[in-house]
């Protein structure tokens, strides 16, 4: 029996098993914060302190995220096309579902990602850990040199963001989600 790789596994799988192994994949990510938060975090309140909205959102986050989603269009449009080949499963989370459920999609895996990442992973072993695991977990990427660096300088990217501004996770958050949101309707866009 032939080994299948990732994409040819979620390939096989119709769009709504996708979406119920994304949002998994996100509550996977959720429970690892929270069991990791009981054992790091030492009051609630430091942890919410994280979610404090304040300018950065607008000055650093909104900012960053539209830079990243400019630089990888320009990047797309001037590299070969193979650069940016996942296997096809961008393409398959995103080509057939409508804006609303890519806002829907992306803002989930935004929060989720960012709370373990950066709220819990890089606030208590610093940007170099949690940025490595960032891109470790993003495993789709990982049989492509050139998607794995693109991961890696993204991660430290938002983690140098979560820094700068003081530890404000909705800053990463956005800027994740930004990302996330119009990269995902790029493609949804390119076939048409």
């Amino acid at each position: 029996m032939k080994k299948m790789n990732q994409a040819e596994i979620i390939g096989q799988l119709s769009k709504k098993e996708l979406t119920f192994h994304i949002i998994a994949t996100q509550i996977v990510l959720l429970t690892i914060s929270i069991i990791l938060g009981i054992f790091f975090i030492k009051d609630i309140s430091s942890f919410f302190n994280l979610f404090r909205f304040d300018s950065s959102i607008y000055v650093i986050g909104i900012p960053n995220g539209i830079l990243v989603v400019i630089l990888d269009l320009f990047l797309m449009k001037v590299l070969p096309q193979s650069y940016y080949d996942d296997g096809g499963i961008n393409e398959k989370i995103f080509q057939s579902r409508s804006v609303f459920e890519i806002i829907g999609l992306t803002l989930l895996i935004a929060f989720c990602e960012e709370v373990l990442f950066r709220g819990i992973i890089q606030t208590h072993f610093g940007i170099i850990v949690g940025s490595i695991i960032f891109a470790l977990v993003h495993i789709r990427y990982w049989g492509h040199w050139f998607l794995i660096i693109n991961i890696v300088i993204l991660s430290f990217w938002i983690g140098a963001v979560y820094e700068f501004s003081d530890h404000h996770l909705l800053t990463t958050i956005t800027m994740h989600f930004i990302i996330d949101l119009f990269l995902g309707i790029a493609i949804k866009l390119r076939k048409k």
